[in-house]
């Protein structure tokens, strides 16, 4: 799950940006304070659920609506069409048309309140997050395992390892690329070739001395020297 936050001001960003962390701790956020940073994460960061995006990016004594420039960028994308939109701005004169011309999901005046944030991100979370899940199957059972649950994958011998939230899971039969094809689209990330990581659940990343430290494991991941530059890529962009 990817969420784009356009805000100029850094006290109001990470405000926003901490209310998404509370609302859900695997949401991978991309940040940006300018029209033109903005549009790169939107045309580099593969598919974003949630725009939060300031109509002003000038400051309020500045006519700059370029937020709302962006937010036409974005329904221009017809994989964007009805991507929920919220604005978090000071401008409150550009409420209807935002609601008419870019459909708008909700439209937040500053000085905002933390509930009506986390109300509006909630209900958003989930109306459009429809959980995909692959199936694998132990023992003659086939299990639905949640893909936004899988935190990382470890090829043991004649299978893998699924190491989720609370759980892991031993899969036999299975290989570490015969499940990122299941996973195919998701947030997925081979960094050895013996590991495969959910990059939203990467707590952080030491390229030096070659490891990954992921969320709700004390566990960490190795990163293979073939892999370095990509994870190095990843980190950058978040």
């Amino acid at each position: 799950m990817q969420v784009l936050i356009l805000e100029d001001e850094e006290q109001s960003q990470k405000a926003l940006e901490r209310i998404l962390g509370e609302c859900s701790p695997g949401i991978r956020i991309l940040k940006a304070q300018s029209f033109g940073a903005a549009k790169t994460l939107l045309e580099k960061s593969g598919k974003i659920d949630l725009f939060l995006l300031d109509v002003n990016l000038g400051g309020e004594e500045t006519n700059d609506i370029l937020g709302f420039a962006f937010a036409e960028e974005i329904r221009k994308k017809k994989e964007y069409s009805f991507t929920p939109i919220v604005m978090v701005t000071s401008v409150a004169s550009l409420e209807m048309e935002a609601y008419r011309k870019l459909h708008c999901y909700q439209y937040l005046t500053k000085p905002f309140e933390k509930k009506d944030v986390e109300e509006v991100v909630k209900k958003v979370l989930e109306n459009v997050k429809e959980r995909s899940c692959i199936l694998v199957k132990k023992d003659g059972i086939n299990y639905k395992i949640f893909c936004d649950s899988i935190v990382f994958i470890k090829a043991i011998p004649r299978g893998v390892c699924i190491y989720m939230k609370k759980e892991k899971m031993d899969v036999l039969y299975l290989s570490l690329k015969q499940i990122l094809e299941k996973l195919q689209g998701e947030d997925f990330l081979q960094c050895h070739r013996m590991y495969v990581v959910n990059k939203m659940y990467m707590e952080y990343c030491d390229v030096v001395n070659q490891i990954i430290k992921m969320r709700y494991w004390d566990e960490t991941v190795e990163i293979g020297v073939t892999y370095k530059a990509q994870i190095r890529r990843v980190m950058n962009e978040r």
